[in-house]
């Protein structure tokens, strides 16, 4: 099976290693994996700021780089979710509503394509050691993306796992939020990760590099001794 990975920018320039982690779990699963160079920014800031005209450039170039793909695959709830937004932004533009269309339709959030599509539910990882699992908001209420994690993650042998407090609660990241609303984010950060504490968790798992980078830096400055990682990287531990 042929899987185009959309890294997204977050992994390109700060989390590498978990975009490698996803090229070696789906590998191991059978895929032949392709990354378009050419692929860029996918327009999610300038959108949610309200740039909507501005951001339609960014789009047409991503649609362009995954025109060939037969399947993209992002480890971002988030970023997925915005190629789901793009028919509605290029609507009743007849080249680019049909091109946005077809890549709404075939692009997957990591775990939804390996559960869903692969119908694989036991990846064969094994990591020892206790965590909980942060639920972003854009994947699990707008994409929909709810049970695959968890049944992926109840399969990873030696995992012990405990339900976070507040699992729906927002971390204070959604994108240029954490920008504009700089004090109120820290407050909901803040909270997050006294919820993640009452786990006595070991690790943080997440599946969207924001919140991930969000959460790990407000765990990092207070000295909480607790890995963060992202699920691509927990399924790859062998």
């Amino acid at each position: 099976m042929k899987v185009t990975l959309f890294a997204t920018c977050l992994v390109d320039m700060f989390q590498g290693e978990v975009g490698k982690a996803v090229v070696e779990v789906l590998e191991r699963l059978g895929c032949d994996i392709d990354f378009p160079e050419n692929q860029i920014c996918c327009g999610q800031p300038a959108y949610n700021s309200g740039y909507v005209q501005d951001s339609k450039n960014a789009m047409k170039k991503m649609i362009t780089a995954f025109e060939h793909a037969q399947y993209v695959v992002s480890p971002s709830g988030s970023c997925a979710y915005m190629f789901k937004e793009y028919p509605e932004v290029f609507k009743g533009d007849p080249i680019w509503e049909p091109k946005a269309q077809a890549l709404a339709a075939k692009t997957y959030e990591f775990t939804e394509f390996i559960v869903d599509i692969l119908q694989i539910e036991d990846v064969g990882a094994h990591l020892e050691g206790k965590a909980t699992f942060h639920t972003s908001c854009h994947m699990t209420r707008l994409l929909g993306v709810k049970e695959a994690p968890m049944k992926l993650l109840g399969n990873v042998k030696g995992l012990q796992y405990v339900e976070l407090p507040g699992k729906d609660r927002c971390c204070g990241f959604g994108g240029t939020f954490s920008v504009k609303m700089g004090n109120i984010s820290g407050e909901m950060v803040n909270e997050k990760v006294q919820n993640v504490e009452e786990t006595e968790a070991d690790i943080l798992i997440g599946a969207d590099a924001g919140c991930l980078i969000n959460i790990g830096g407000r765990i990092e400055r207070q000295g909480k001794p607790i890995k963060v990682m992202h699920i691509a990287e927990v399924l790859n531990c062998r």
